[in-house]
């Protein structure tokens, strides 16, 4: 018999807040955190936009880190750190009286520190030839590192490792979390995603595969899922974490439960690396298996919040299994793409995502999908996509899908408690 999991502490850096309440407010006021990146030079690139994490220094977390200790990170690790501590402080946990062995670290990134090893090969390759790495170079790189300081600052000696599957990677950590929660291996997991990708080296790549969107004198509104002039995604960067805790467990304390995680799916597409099956196949898959694995049907889910690229062939794909997935009831349910007001925040969009799930059930609300200006004919806007306006209803039940190049797909079920 499976244990029941639930969520008791969350904790969010993202490009329209740097803590869950203002990631909140915002998120229901359809802010777009699009604007021109300050990270770097974008004199030559084609995408000179992407959704920042705003004002963002380690000196606001004195608690965390000093500014020798923060060198010791990168970006992506820093914003790892800073979203763990929120949820392990949300959560009231104190883990100095709780056996460490029953506590563990899964965090995700789709390609972690990206920024370090940019720079680090760029003053090798730029220098006399002599190798000067920095010492913590590697550590500094490496997709797990966030999933280790994480476990060192807070003592938890279970299990501890990242899970790396591109957009797909933070479901795919709080699956696994979920799953060891569920099956009696640990009682509490911290577990989310990390991303820093605004860097010439991830800028210049996803330039080079034409996934980006280039409207930069438009960046406002460039995050446009189901408009018909999305033209690819909006790079983003930050946080999302999660404190996964045993029902029973969590109960006894007489924790603040935010909701039931009670479904988790994952597929393959076994198509095209970066295109997604035009059957669905993989994504009328993963939701299905999702479903199921909650023990509930397709009627039973008020809202999906999609992974809504903005890409032209992403966004019809995804609807298009939906409504293989919900048949008549996909008329009846909110969807909404939060990416139009984030980005794409790569391997912490899952976690993120989850998050507006968790405080759209708080709060009755679904968020919006702004940006919406022209319809699409591939498009059927007999969905309610909650253009533009966030909308009222009760959500009892909340997916969210996240689906990586590769053909990664996975998805997670969320239950009102």
């Amino acid at each position: 018999m499976y244990k029941r999991v639930v969520i008791t502490g969350i904790g969010a850096i993202t490009p329209i807040g740097n803590n869950v309440r203002e990631f909140s407010d915002n998120l229901f006021a359809g802010k777009s955190g699009a604007a021109p990146i300050t990270l770097f030079d974008t004199t030559k690139f084609k995408t000179k936009f992407a959704c920042e994490v705003k004002g963002f220094d380690v000196a606001n977390y004195p608690n965390i880190f000093d500014r020798k200790e923060a060198r010791k990170h990168d970006r992506y690790s820093l914003f790892a750190m800073v979203a763990s501590e929120e949820a392990i402080i949300d959560s009231g946990l104190d883990f100095k009286s709780l056996d460490p062995s029953l506590t563990g670290v899964i965090w995700a990134s789709g390609i972690g520190g990206i920024g370090t090893f940019f720079e680090e090969v760029k003053g090798f390759v730029l220098g006399d030839g002599t190798p000067r790495f920095s010492p913590f170079f590697v550590p500094k790189m490496i997709s797990d590192i966030a999933a280790g300081h994480i476990s060192i600052r807070h003592c938890l000696r279970g299990p501890n490792y990242a899970t790396v599957s591109a957009c797909a990677s933070s479901n795919n950590a709080i699956i696994d979390a979920f799953n060891l929660i569920r099956m009696d291996k640990v009682k509490i997991m911290v577990t989310g995603g990390s991303e820093a990708p605004i860097n010439e080296a991830a800028i210049g790549g996803f330039n080079a595969s034409q996934a980006l969107s280039t409207r930069n004198d438009e960046y406002l509104i460039a995050s446009c899922p189901f408009d018909n002039n999305r033209d690819g995604f909006v790079m983003g960067e930050g946080a999302g974490s999660l404190v996964l805790e045993e029902y029973e467990h969590a109960k006894a304390r007489g924790a603040k439960i935010y909701a039931e995680l009670v479904g988790g799916g994952m597929s393959g597409d076994a198509y095209h690396i970066t295109a997604p099956h035009p059957e669905g196949l993989g994504t009328v898959a993963v939701m299905s298996q999702t479903i199921k694995d909650a023990g509930l049907t397709p009627e039973d889910v008020d809202y999906i919040n999609v992974h809504g690229t903005s890409t032209p062939l992403g966004d019809v794909a995804e609807l298009n299994s939906a409504k293989k997935v919900f048949g008549d009831h996909v008329y009846k349910l909110n969807i909404s793409s939060t990416k139009s007001m984030t980005g794409h925040l790569l391997g912490a969009a899952g976690a993120v995502e989850t998050i507006a799930c968790i405080l759209a059930m708080q709060n009755n609300t679904v968020p919006p999908t702004i940006n919406f200006r022209e319809k699409d004919e591939k498009i059927d806007y007999g969905l309610n996509l909650t253009l533009n306006q966030a909308q009222k209803r009760e959500i009892n039940v909340a997916l969210n899908n996240v689906f990586g190049f590769g053909g990664h797909n996975a998805s997670v079920l969320l239950k009102k408690i």
